[in-house]
């Protein structure tokens, strides 16, 4: 097939117009065009007066060879590259032990799912529950201020990503294509077809819940075991070789390969992991608030006469500012149509996320923003111990916890206000979605000074270019802190710990991925790597 890029067509064009422009760019008549199918499509809204589909498509024609001949020195157009996945390895007939992977979120599935295909059987150990269960404890902290450490936002089955935008688009490097295996295997566990093709791809929690369980099961079928509420507390090493892990509940499980698919906010198994001797290293993350907006304020900035769409969506968008302090300030996690959601894994703090259902059709939009800091920010925990960063957000959300109330309410502020250096008193138009509750409050100490005036200053600018981002009445509510892991454990080109044989960091908590696409795409990396170390 012949991939043509970069097809331009007005936002209301007919289906018929597509293989009118196909036949257009390639020369031919209509008729020499067998199939097309599309492989990408985005929107250009720089012209907000005249939105434009771009499409990339994959088009089998009549003499192909020629044509791809024609077109040898043309960039937008060639041979159609292989996305297919391709299996490096098969089980052996006998396994001495099977590969264990310590947590079920994004890397941990696809880590779990790409073995099972191979024929490995692998153990899955998560320290949470199953994603119902998880559910509803996760409800019992939005609805009735009662947190469980274990099962919760950050830990279950599925990972923090299932309480989340369900975004699916990455920038990480992918020349094999791995994240299409992603999206194809969410597809065939029910995302919705075209994940496959737009540009930035989302489920939302309530299908992902589904689309986990479904995974789950296949992974069982081919011969994998899932044990929920299962913590790891130790390592078995034996001369810079892992052997085994323990568990809370004493029970020592034998193994020579483990995957520590973490997920950014296991604190102890880090501390333990620390204490085990495997090495790791502080690493930059950012921190700041959520700032919430009416959905059709971004709506109308972003699309203009378009807003409101149906073929567009809730409007999203991606902010950047250099604060003369030589701090960047930036939007993270930006969910369309979605709501603030408490993220706490550990009593007495306050953390916040943010979340969008399929459709996006809430009232407010919201995005972190946050503040970069690297580990000369960090006091605490020893100089240069891997850990500071994780004192460091620990103190902030204890801080986010005494500033809300000390009921797992957030601490709020109103953008007019926070930029005028006076504590709120009074909710505005925008009404915060953050549950179990916003108390309003000064939030000038709810992060260092440095990331304060940095945020201060951002925002007139951030205003320039999406009119009305400053509204007085918008509202900021503390604190995220959660935006990527505080560590690394760095692994060697093999994917193993650097001194511990057997070990395979993998995903955001080990500091190599940022979101669910590439969490899917590391895990399926590491999978390949533990096949091929067999």
């Amino acid at each position: 097939m012949i991939r043509i890029s970069e097809l331009r067509l007005p936002l209301e064009h007919p289906p018929a117009a597509l293989p009118v422009a196909v036949a257009r760019h390639l020369g031919i008549a209509q008729t020499a065009i067998r199939d097309i199918s599309v492989f990408k499509r985005s929107h250009d809204a720089r012209k907000k007066n005249a939105l434009m589909f771009i499409y990339t498509v994959d088009v089998a024609v009549d003499n192909e060879d020629a044509l791809l001949q024609k077109f040898a020195d043309n960039p937008k157009t060639g041979a159609t590259p292989d996305t297919s996945y391709h299996f490096v390895a098969q089980a052996p007939a006998t396994l001495a032990t099977r590969p264990v992977i310590v947590g079920f979120g994004p890397a941990g599935i696809f880590a779990a799912l790409i073995l099972a295909q191979m024929g490995f059987r692998p153990l899955v150990l998560e320290r949470g529950k199953a994603v119902r269960e998880r559910t509803r404890d996760t409800w019992g902290l939005w609805r009735n201020k009662v947190l469980d450490p274990e099962s919760n936002v950050q830990f279950g089955e599925g990972g923090a990503g299932t309480f989340s935008d369900g975004k699916l688009y990455s920038q990480v490097k992918d020349p094999r294509h791995l994240g299409r295996k992603v999206l194809n295997e969410f597809v065939k566990a029910g995302a919705p077809a075209e994940i496959l093709y737009v540009a930035k791809p989302h489920i939302g929690t309530f299908r992902l819940v589904g689309m986990v369980e479904r995974m789950r099961h296949e992974i069982e079928t081919l011969g994998g075991e899932i044990r929920f509420q299962s913590r790891v507390t130790g390592l078995h090493i034996e001369q810079g070789h892992v052997r085994g892990v323990r568990l809370a509940s004493g029970e020592e499980i034998a193994a020579s390969q483990v995957i520590l698919a973490l997920g950014h906010s296991a604190r102890d198994t880090f501390e333990m992991l620390h204490a085990a001797g495997v090495f790791m290293e502080a690493k930059p993350f950012a921190v700041g608030f959520r700032i919430e907006h009416p959905q059709s304020l971004i709506d109308k900035a972003r699309l203009g006469p378009n807003a409101g769409n149906p073929l567009l969506g809730a409007a999203d968008y991606k902010l950047v500012y250099h604060a003369s302090n030589g701090r960047a300030v930036y939007s993270f996690c930006m969910c369309p149509g979605g709501q603030v959601v408490a993220a706490t894994s550990e009593a007495n703090c306050v953390v916040t996320n943010g979340m969008s259902q399929y459709s996006r059709t809430e009232r407010n939009a919201n995005a972190g923003l946050v503040v970069n800091v690297s580990p000369g920010d960090f006091t605490g925990a020893g100089a240069g111990n891997p850990l500071a960063g994780i004192a460091f957000q620990r103190r902030l959300e204890r801080h986010a916890f005494a500033l809300g109330g000390g009921t797992y309410e957030a601490p709020g502020q109103l953008v007019g206000d926070f930029l005028a250096g006076r504590p709120s008193t009074q909710l505005g138009t925008v009404i915060p979605s953050y549950q179990p509750g916003v108390h309003l409050t000064d939030l000038s100490t709810a992060l260092p000074d440095f990331a304060i005036a940095a945020m201060r200053e951002a925002l007139p600018v951030f205003d320039r270019q999406i009119r009305g981002f400053a509204l007085p009445a918008a509202m900021l509510t503390g604190v995220e802190t959660r935006t990527s892991s505080p560590l690394r454990i760095t692994r060697g080109e093999d994917y193993q710990s650097v001194n511990v044989k057997g070990l395979y960091p993998a995903g955001e908590g080990a500091g190599y991925a940022g979101g669910i696409l590439s969490a899917g795409i590391d895990g399926i990396r590491i999978a390949e790597a533990v096949a091929l170390g067999i």
